[in-house]
């Protein structure tokens, strides 16, 4: 393990800094803490049960959300008996909480907390100063741990005034540094993990927002005290935060460090990819130090200026920035470079970006497969032979799936809103050109093959699709490159009117495979990440039945009379949990 981390990008754009700073102790583990967000006392004890079977090193009570709080009467019931270590956070609205009392009655809880042993109170930088000065000079003894945190929700500011704001927070006397910004840009984290890398002493550093949702999966890589994990999804305490059980079983960040390389897939939109449940099920398998992340990105270029570092070591690319990937990469492999789209780039040891395309072929076997198993192939070598294969869309898959229909020597016709993007594609692989608005009306023959290339039906505008329902019977087989949701609008309409269909989850399962290799360089393991297939979309059996032991023993402990009446003590999406691992 190298003793210093090389900052240089981490400094902000353009600046060409360079620091080389100590690192903190390698061995403390980054802690996953749950924010529970109840809105009762019987709720929130409830889900800090849940937060313990979850994997939760700790829990942050945040008694500011609980409605008619009575600190007095409700503290030590919270506080007793805790099966993991917490935070008491009465969080001030003046800081994006919800606490209603005065300052004085706000401040009080903290001070319980801290004579009733909490292990952490979160006390704001604004009051911090005075407060723990007031809590030291009484002079008792007290295992209580003092984070003080600063939360920015409208931007993240410069690495200046981040440095001289933690200073500030250090300076007040505290334990542990908490600071949390908002991301406009995916690039802003890199200004977290510069922060966090540099840090004197127990840090958290954050960044709220889809686009710092990477500062809350790879704060274990870059020193972060701790991370934190929703219970479960609609339980977010903040703007971009993950679930506990995506952040352990899916990221694996209890086994994260300093090491750790990392891959991710660009795109906007992002955050509806498998990837990170296929690539990290293969990397677990086969015991790689690696990590695949989903990189919400809004300027590619940007972002692969700033994060051009030796441990962010591949991407997959994604909409709508294929064409951007093959021109800043400094090599492509031929086929990339005929199709016109780089959807897979390596960083290479020398800082050279290597570029690939596995959309051609994770796409078109994906089709042939189909047309086998349908009976509708008469061409055993190359069942496209012939046939009319229509294309939706230019971009980097549509041009995939034009390059690829023409090797197999179909005849390639390609739609699109924009004619011109459609003809040049067209052109290029010795085909025909049409507006998407004539593709309803474009039915020269029976049994052609249509493929869309577009995010046309794409979750959430999951009824849309991009061409009417009746010119669906003249194709033989549809496929549809969407995969979320699974069964699409065009699928299936393409269904109802007898058409074969092919969903994008096929192509995704084959290009993701072959993308795989390239990050691995274990070309002889690709049947690694295939048990990954059953993992997406699904809860670990072992998590749930966790979460059931974890139920039985609130009943035990007499908070519930009957199994009956939990419904009426959890929120919607808590019941959708404990009905999960019911099921086991």
């Amino acid at each position: 393990m190298n003793e210093l981390l090389d900052l240089k990008g981490f400094s902000g754009i353009g600046r060409g800094r360079e620091k080389k700073v100590a690192l903190m102790d390698p061995s403390k583990q980054c802690l996953i803490c749950v924010p529970l967000t109840a809105k009762t006392v019987k709720k929130m004890l409830f889900q800090l049960e849940l937060a313990k079977e979850s994997g939760a090193d700790v829990a942050e009570l945040r008694v500011d959300l609980i409605s008619g709080f009575d600190a007095a009467a409700d503290l030590p019931v919270l506080l007793k008996d805790k099966p993991l270590p917490v935070i008491v956070t009465p969080r001030a609205k003046w800081e994006g909480g919800e606490y209603k009392g005065s300052e004085e009655s706000r401040q009080d809880i903290l001070r319980m907390a801290y004579d009733l042993g909490a292990d952490y109170i979160d006390v704001e930088l604004k009051v911090a100063g005075g407060f723990i000065q007031e809590l030291r000079s009484r002079g008792k003894d007290s295992t209580t741990k003092i984070i003080v945190s600063n939360h920015n929700w409208d931007f993240t500011p410069s690495d200046e005034e981040i440095h001289a704001t933690i200073e500030q927070m250090w300076a007040t006397g505290g334990d542990i540094v908490k600071y949390v910004t908002t991301a406009q840009d995916i690039t802003d984290v890199a200004q977290v993990f510069h922060f966090l890398s540099e840090s004197k002493g127990p840090t958290i550093g954050l960044a709220m927002g889809p686009a710092g949702m990477i500062s809350r999966l790879l704060a274990p890589k870059f020193g972060g005290y701790l991370t934190f994990g929703a219970l479960c999804k609609g339980q977010e305490s903040a703007p971009g935060q993950p679930t506990v059980q995506d952040l352990i079983e899916v990221y694996r960040v209890k086994s994260m460090d300093r090491d750790t390389m990392v891959y991710g897939v660009i795109g906007k939109p992002v955050y509806h990819s498998k990837g990170p449940v296929l690539h990290n099920k293969g990397f677990e398998e086969l015991n790689l130090n690696k990590v695949y992340v989903p990189l919400l990105v809004d300027d590619f270029n940007k972002f692969m200026n700033v994060f051009n570092r030796p441990d962010f070591h591949g991407f997959s690319v994604t909409i709508p920035y294929k064409e951007d990937a093959l021109k800043l990469c400094d090599r492509v492999e031929n086929a990339a470079k005929i199709i016109g789209a780089v959807n897979t780039v390596v960083r290479e040891t020398t800082g050279e970006y290597q570029g690939y395309n596995t959309d051609c072929e994770g796409a078109l076997s994906a089709i042939e497969k189909g047309l086998r198993h349908s009976g509708l192939a008469n061409n055993d070598e190359t069942p496209l032979k012939g046939k009319l294969f229509v294309v939706i869309g230019a971009g980097g898959a549509g041009k995939a799936l034009a390059y690829g229909a023409k090797e197999r020597h179909a005849r390639v016709v390609v739609a699109n809103r924009n004619y011109e993007r459609a003809k040049a594609l067209a052109e290029s692989v010795g085909g025909k050109a049409i507006e998407l608005d004539q593709l309803s009306d474009f039915r020269p023959e029976t049994g052609m093959i249509l493929a869309n290339s577009t995010s046309i039906g794409m979750e959430p505008e999951v009824t849309r699709s991009p061409i009417h329902k009746d010119a669906l019977s003249a194709y033989a087989l549809v496929f549809d490159a969407v995969y979320t949701p699974k069964q699409t609008q065009l699928l299936k309409d393409a269904a109802e009117m007898g058409a074969v269909t092919v969903s994008g989850e096929e192509m995704f399962y084959g290009q993701a495979f072959a993308q795989f290799r390239y990050f691995t360089d274990l070309p002889g393991k690709l049947r690694a990440p295939v048990s990954a297939q059953c993992s997406i979309g699904t809860y670990s059996r072992g998590r749930m039945i966790s979460t059931r032991l974890g139920f039985d023993k609130l009943l035990q402990r007499g908070l519930y009379p009957n199994s009956a009446q939990f419904g009426m003590l959890m929120d919607k999406s808590q019941v959708q949990l404990v009905n999960l691992a019911f099921r086991c």
